[in-house]
């Protein structure tokens, strides 16, 4: 096996930090940008929009294209284009050329998170594969989490250009490193392009998560964002029938006949739903309720990539010994505590109690992120590890669309309730009917965690009594 395989996967994770950052940074520079570019609120939020559509809309086509003419190729090229992406990001002084932009460093981005999981599978031996995969999620939940810290302090130090351009120095390290030391590919598939799956699944993300995006901002009665959401849906529909059909289809739909990776894949989502629930909300809790500065509620969140960057190496490490499947469902049950701890919240808790629940949900996203990768790409042949690495990411990518969309959602629905009027923002002077729609936000997150609980257990008594029952048959 590979004797530089941990240098190997620094420099893949340093593209897999910038990559999730900049899916999260910009928020809190979305104000300056708006300012200085003479923008209107509702129009900067495509800078971000642009970023997770694109990413959402090509990644499993290279992952596809990893498997065909080799993962670490794809890789290294989605780096180089992910650098100049954000160069021409920083140097952007409109709304139409940033997201242009933006959307060239997606595509690198997307490149890189296609296939970054796949290559570590490959270059790691089994023994060691589990404390691997669980480093790389705590890579994309630093990259996810410190982005609204890290952003505050670029900006004001430096300006809002410099939280693209901080990649070009790293970048650049790590592709001199990436094209020294990255191995030649080993595992190709010799496939044709499905261009007809490829169109299909890209107009119906962008069509989908398009509308739910916009439905943030307009609300969803708009008949414009239901007639997208809805023809998004069907696209998805005529994209499952035709990759059925297909010889050599963009996604294998046998995969997911594959009970443990199906789950595996779920659960994934719906963490990652659960967590961004949380991100979106946290800031203005602490600012606007506890009435932290930026800089203060900066360090308060930071107690959860700090806590998962503990425990996910150990849960990584640990499941290649005993069994992930039951380490994942102890994550899951420490997230729902953690997640009905955050409904207990109010606006006289104190720092002690927020940093607590803060604390747990950090532990349990590292225990569970970890050994559920590991199920993940270890349920796969080789040859399909590039197209079930980009599924991951996908995976990832939906649910911090998914759980964003679906905070919001439902903050603005119960707070207008509350209030008797439309509201999409928060109210002066009533905490009150904020922290009513938190809560609501944070019981709907436990029950989907709940959700994956069950799928998690029933998934660990069913491979148990399979293990029971080979054990039989063999004496």
């Amino acid at each position: 096996m590979y004797q530089r395989r941990w240098l190997i996967f620094t420099v893949l994770n340093i593209f897999t930090f910038m990559g999730t950052l900049d899916a999260s940074i910009v928020n809190i520079a979305l104000p300056t940008i708006s300012k200085q570019l003479g923008l209107a609120f509702a129009s900067s939020q495509w800078i971000v929009i642009s970023y997770l559509l694109t990413i959402c809309t090509v990644i499993l086509f290279f992952g596809k294209l990893g498997d065909m003419f080799g993962k670490i190729n794809v890789f290294k090229w989605g780096s180089v284009l992910f650098i100049i992406g954000s160069f021409l990001c920083g140097l952007s002084n409109s709304l139409s050329l940033l997201v242009i932009s933006r959307i060239v460093q997606a595509i690198g981005a997307a490149m890189t998170m296609a296939n970054s999981q796949g290559i570590v599978t490959e270059i790691f031996p089994v023994k060691e594969r589990g404390k691997a995969l669980g480093l790389i999620g705590t890579f994309v939940s630093l990259g996810s989490i410190t982005g609204p810290s890290l952003g505050g302090i670029i900006i004001s130090s430096l300006g809002w250009e410099y939280i693209f351009w901080i990649n070009i120095p790293i970048g650049l390290i790590a592709i001199s490193l990436a094209w020294k030391i990255l191995p030649k590919d080993v595992t190709i598939t010799k496939t044709k392009i499905d261009v007809a799956g490829s169109l299909l699944f890209s107009f119906a993300i962008i069509l989908f998560i398009g509308g739910l995006l916009l439905g943030q901002q307009y609300g969803y009665t708009n008949w414009l964002i239901i007639i997208s959401i809805i023809i998004g849906m069907l696209t998805f529909i005529s994209f499952i029938i035709v990759e059925h059909r297909k010889e050599s289809p963009m996604l294998e739909l046998s995969i997911f006949k594959n009970p443990l990776f199906s789950v595996s894949i779920f659960c994934a989502f719906i963490v990652f739903i659960a967590n961004f629930c949380f991100n979106i909300l946290s800031p203005f809790y602490t600012q606007d309720i506890l009435g932290l500065s930026a800089l203060h509620s900066g360090y308060i969140l930071m107690l959860f990539p700090i806590t998962m960057a503990v425990v996910a190496p150990i849960s990584g490490a640990l499941s290649d010994k005993i069994s992930g499947q039951a380490i994942t469902f102890a994550g899951l049950l420490v997230m729902i505590v953690a997640q009905i701890g955050l409904t207990l919240l109010h606006e006289g808790s104190t720092l002690t109690s927020l940093a607590l629940w803060i604390i747990m949900l950090g532990a349990s996203s590292g225990l569970f992120q970890s050994p559920n990768n590991s199920l993940i790409m270890s349920t796969v042949e080789r040859k399909q590890l590039g197209i079930v690495g980009s599924i991951n990411s996908l995976v990832r990518n939906l649910g911090m669309v998914v759980g964003i969309s679906l905070a919001t959602s439902i903050l603005f629905s119960v707070m207008s309730m509350k209030a008797g009027y439309r509201v999409t923002a928060l109210i002066p002077g009533r905490p009150d009917i904020f922290l009513s729609g938190m809560h609501v936000v944070f019981l709907v997150s436990s029950s989907l965690c709940f959700i994956g609980l069950l799928l998690t257990g029933w998934r660990y008594a069913t491979s148990r009594k399979a293990e029971a029952k080979k054990v039989r048959n063999a004496s």
